[in-house]
């Protein structure tokens, strides 16, 4: 009877042991800064650092990837960290296919904040997508690490990446033209988001028609429309608006879905836009 009875204490005890292991796991998660791409102003710059502690030490590095000419990439975010004087941010550049020092990679994981360029989100994903570079970044956010980016750096946040192409219309247009079936394309992102689909520059550009369809294929996904120089903070599963503009959120809560005549509906769509300060669940 004394032997059962220690051995369910010894039972007892691991499980706590990996419930307090898994709690402290989950409050060292990093958070997310998603900017919806166009200008960054001081006030949103100073709240990317205030988020990642980088004014009590520690580094931040710039992933450029996205972008054509890389270099022109991390001078440019770089000059907006300085202006707020912190001079601890440093590009760093991968290229598809070549192999890394860990020391490298060390760099990645490490990082207090972590910032992605704008430019091309498949692009950036053909880089990293399944490397030891992906690890390292999921890593660091697993570490507390703040991972932030703009444009192509928000749009592969998410889990279903937005590619930017229209699978029916390959011209490209900075706006779809139709709520059409099997047009949107979309690919993997790096997931930190798994169940929404982040579209950026989104009110300037008019890109409702391209959220909404990719909530109607996608109905269990959220769809969050950032506009130019606004952001969300992600911390847990709650999004703070940050910025000048508006953040967009669709949800299908119906899960509906019709196609007729070339041409998709649905019922029960919910809109909501959001102002800086406020706040939503990503639940």
């Amino acid at each position: 009877m004394k032997i059962t009875h220690l051995r369910i204490m010894a039972v007892l005890l691991v499980l706590l042991f990996f419930q307090e292991a898994n709690a402290q796991t989950k409050s060292a998660r990093g958070k997310l800064f998603i900017i919806g791409g166009g200008s960054r102003s001081d006030a949103m710059v100073d709240r990317i650092i205030k988020e990642a502690g980088l004014q009590q030490g520690g580094y931040g590095i710039i992933l450029p990837m996205s972008s054509e000419d890389p270099d022109s990439a991390v001078y440019y975010a770089n000059q907006q960290f300085i202006k707020q004087g912190i001079r601890t941010v440093y590009g760093v550049i991968f290229r598809k296919g070549q192999t890394y020092s860990a020391q490298k990679l060390d760099s990645v994981r490490n990082a207090k904040l972590i910032y992605i360029s704008g430019g091309d989100q498949v692009r950036f994903m053909g880089v990293v997508q399944g490397t030891d570079i992906e690890k390292a970044i999921h890593d660091a956010y697993n570490k507390g690490c703040l991972v932030g980016g703009t444009s192509a750096g928000a749009a592969v946040m998410s889990k279903i990446m937005i590619t930017g192409n229209e699978l029916k219309h390959p011209d490209y247009a900075s706006t779809f033209r139709n709520i059409e079936p099997a047009n949107i394309e979309t690919k993997p992102g790096l997931g930190f988001i798994e169940n929404a689909i982040i579209d950026q520059h989104f009110v300037k550009r008019s890109r409702y028609n391209r959220l909404i369809s990719a909530i109607i294929e996608f109905p269990e996904a959220k769809g969050i429309g950032i506009d130019e120089a606004t952001a969300i903070l992600v911390s847990g599963n709650t999004a703070e608006v940050v910025g000048d503009s508006q953040v967009i959120v669709f949800e299908n809560p119906k899960r509906s879905k019709i196609e007729k005549g070339g041409k998709l509906s649905a019922k029960g769509i919910v809109m909501n836009i959001y102002l800086a300060g406020e706040t939503f669940s990503l639940k």
